[in-house]
């Protein structure tokens, strides 16, 4: 999957977001990002490209509404395979999910597309440490039913990478982080405590993650005029954003860009 000097940006994207085998995609992902570093793609910022709404998939895991997607419990070894399975698939979908912010929204600097780049090469390294852990367990990405509701997201964004911005990484990959210390005490209790190193080396890259998302929150909120704080209020309500539930991973939202009013406000919901 080597590339060339000929090679652009949107095309290598777009190759990559339609790879369907999680392997297959995770060396998409690392070839391109290699080839990106070395110079070998030209980043053609503002070249027409068309918008890929359904990303290549594997066969299974079956997907089903978010509502169906059985409780996990980690008191047992299903159960807390089943749990590490739910964190590869959302894992999954962020590969995608960058993979689209940095092929869906032309015109944007060149800055914004290497982050989104190291986003999705991030977010396959996470995909593979859940799923060699998960074949530890004797158990693979696949063997358990996973839900829709993150790619919907995407969808829904899909017009506009500032409200891109502001609800996938500063709202479900913030609400990721906040999940974390519960998810860790889950697993020190059965003392998986491979899964406990893998989550802290997840947790360290998210709030890079959510900080480049603020970052090009702000950004483009400048570029537009618009008071970032009270334009991130309106767009969880005109977008029926999933609820924000305490408790808040506030160091964690600090470190990834949330401000000190933003902090004082989520502190009283």
């Amino acid at each position: 999957m080597g590339g060339s000097t000929l090679d652009g940006l949107p095309q290598r994207l777009a190759v990559c977001l339609q790879t369907c085998e999680s392997a297959d995609k995770l060396a998409c992902v690392h070839a391109l990002q290699a080839d990106w570093l070395g110079g070998r793609v030209a980043p053609e910022v503002d070249a027409e490209r068309t918008p890929i709404d359904q990303p290549g998939q594997p066969e299974k895991p079956i997907l089903v509404p978010p509502q169906k997607v059985p409780r996990r419990r980690a008191d047992t070894l299903a159960g807390r395979a089943a749990l590490i399975h739910a964190l590869a698939h959302i894992e999954f979908n962020a590969i995608n999910l960058a993979l689209d912010a940095a092929h869906r929204f032309a015109g944007m600097p060149a800055a914004f597309y290497a982050d989104w780049l190291r986003v999705a090469y991030e977010e396959a390294q996470h995909f593979d440490l859940l799923n060699a852990h998960l074949a530890t367990l004797g158990y693979a990405y696949g063997d358990f039913s996973a839900h829709t509701g993150l790619w919907d997201m995407a969808l829904k964004t899909a017009h506009d990478p500032l409200v891109r911005m502001a609800l996938v990484p500063r709202v479900l990959e913030a609400r990721g982080l906040d999940a974390t210390p519960r998810i860790v005490d889950k697993l020190k209790s059965v003392n998986d405590m491979r899964m406990v190193e893998i989550l802290a080396i997840i947790e360290r890259d998210e709030i890079g993650h959510v900080a480049i998302g603020s970052h090009w929150f702000g950004w483009l909120c400048a570029a537009r005029g618009l008071d970032p704080e009270a334009t991130f209020r309106q767009l969880l309500v005109e977008y029926d954003a999933p609820p924000l539930k305490p408790p808040f991973n506030l160091a964690a939202r600090r470190a990834a860009g949330f401000s000190e009013p933003e902090l004082d406000w989520l502190s009283r919901l």
